[in-house]
Parts: structure tokens; C-alpha cells; sequence
């Protein structure tokens, strides 16, 4: 099993490096409706995950399916347009994919992004929360199954998932930019269920402030490759006691279109000193 995985993984890098002119250090993983950060972009090659030696497609809306090498804000960047999600039906080592290959590209910053649900009673929909930790309610592991001691290790130590300096500068950035953030705990559900109003009560006295249906595998699987990790969540609905809306997709993905251009600011900014 490991050296099918490892021969795929090969593949695809293979064909990625091959192709690309450029050799960016750091990736970007767009989330719902916040593909509006590639029109910052200049893009030098885009490609569809079709093309791309078994890499698995995105099927949601609001994520076009695309790797997209190029700069941004000067820096070059690899930008995936479109993520794979648990509730698509893919297993969780096919959800990872993505990160699996990152190292391998020479890529060793990775900055996470995803719109969600917020729970705190301080948020308001729009609103950028820099995530500082993670609870996994997935029900699953992407590391779960035999371990490739090489790629990184049985037990990852997980105190640090998401990067303190990168977190740090954010912060001197949002006061350079005028984005106001906000910091806290993202729950990663399965989905695709929006939650009811007795799971966002739950979910937030566990300790959670946003909920969302991605994200965190692909945390995990990127700390345990040894990469250093940025994520932010965009809030486009609430589910704060008294306030739940009764969202929709569409809802979800208008949000973060609104919200996007504050995200691609802050991130623009951090970059070159990243």
C-alpha cells in the first residue's frame, strides 16, 4: 500500500515539476467562494486537476478545480482553486492529496482558507478569523493506516499546528492594512448537513468558535509533511444562540465573495515577509 502511494505521488510531482516555470515556497488552498484572490493573480500557468497525474477533482461549487502557479503581491505562489471535501464521498487520503505532494514541489509554507460558520457571539458575518487551533470532529484521521516513517511520524505532536510567527504577523499586518480580525477555535464537521441549532450550542461550549467542513485533515496532514501552516476562516453565516441563520450555499458563497477582497489584502501583505 505505501509504495502505490508513494509511486502516485512520484507521478504526480513528476508531471507538476516538469511543467511549472516558477518555484514557489508557499501554496494557497482557496475555500468556497474565494476564488476571487486569482483575479490579484499573475497567473503563468494554470491547470485543471483533469490534467494532472492522479489528482482528484473537486465536484462543490464555488471551487473551479484548478492548480494555478503565479504571483501574487510580487511572491510566487501555487494556488489551489478548489478543494476535495470528506462529504464528496473521497476517502481522507484522497481529500489530503493536495498536501501529500507539496514537499515535493519545494513548497514550505501552506495557508489554509475556508468560509464557516461562526458560533462566537463577537462575530458578525464577514468577519476574517485567524485560526489558532483545531478540534477534529470528523469522525476520521487522515493518518489513520500504515505510516511512511519517511514523509513524517507516527505521532505527530500536535501543540503547534497552526504557525505562532505567521499568526504574529498577521496581526502587524492587519494594523499596516486596516483588516480587523478576529482569532479563534475551528471545528471541522463532515458535513454536508448545515449544523443544527442544539450542535452550534454544543459545538461552541466544546470550545469552538467557527465550524466548517474542511480544513482540518488538511492540517494534519500537512503538519505531519513538516509544513508550516496559515489558516483563516471567513465568516458568512452564524450560528450564535438566538442568531442562527438558516443558511444556504449560495448564502455561503455570496458571503465570501463580499468578504474575499479583505482576505486577498491581509494575505497580499503578509507574503513578502512570510
Amino acid at each position: 500500500m505505501l509504495e502505490e502511494r508513494r509511486k502516485k505521488i512520484e507521478e504526480t510531482i513528476s508531471y507538476l515539476n516538469n511543467r511549472k516555470h516558477i518555484s514557489p515556497k508557499i501554496a494557497i488552498v482557496l475555500g468556497s467562494g474565494l476564488g476571487g484572490l486569482t483575479q490579484s493573480m499573475e497567473i503563468v500557468d494554470e491547470i485543471p486537476y483533469t490534467e494532472i497525474p492522479n489528482f482528484p477533482v473537486s465536484t462543490v461549487k464555488g471551487h473551479k478545480g484548478t492548480m494555478i502557479f503565479g504571483r501574487l503581491g510580487g511572491v510566487e505562489v501555487l494556488v489551489f482553486n478548489g478543494r476535495m471535501h470528506y462529504y464528496e464521498g473521497y476517502p481522507m487520503d484522497v481529500v489530503t492529496y493536495p498536501q501529500q505532494i507539496l514537499k515535493g514541489l519545494g513548497i514550505n509554507i501552506l495557508i489554509l482558507s475556508n468560509a464557516a460558520g461562526g458560533m462566537n457571539p463577537t462575530f458578525k458575518v464577514g468577519d476574517i478569523m485567524i485560526i489558532k487551533d483545531h478540534i477534529n470532529l470528523f469522525g476520521n484521521n487522515p493518518l489513520m493506516g500504515p505510516n511512511d516513517d519517511e514523509l513524517g511520524p507516527r505521532f505527530p505532536n500536535m501543540s503547534e499546528v497552526y504557525s505562532h510567527r505567521l499568526i504574529k504577523l498577521a496581526y502587524e499586518k492587519s494594523k499596516e492594512t486596516g483588516v480587523h480580525l478576529q482569532e479563534g477555535v475551528y471545528m471541522g464537521v463532515s458535513g454536508p448537513c448545515f449544523e443544527t441549532p442544539a450542535e452550534y450550542r454544543m459545538f461552541h461550549i466544546m470550545g469552538a468558535d467557527a465550524v466548517g467542513m474542511s480544513t482540518v485533515p488538511e492540517a494534519i496532514m500537512a503538519h505531519h509533511r513538516g509544513l508550516e501552516i496559515f489558516a483563516l476562516s471567513v465568516i458568512t453565516d452564524l450560528g450564535v444562540v438566538g442568531q442562527v441563520m438558516e443558511a444556504s450555499h449560495e448564502e455561503v458563497l455570496q458571503a465570501a465573495n463580499t468578504a474575499g477582497p479583505n482576505m486577498v489584502k491581509l494575505i497580499c501583505a503578509m507574503l513578502p515577509e512570510m
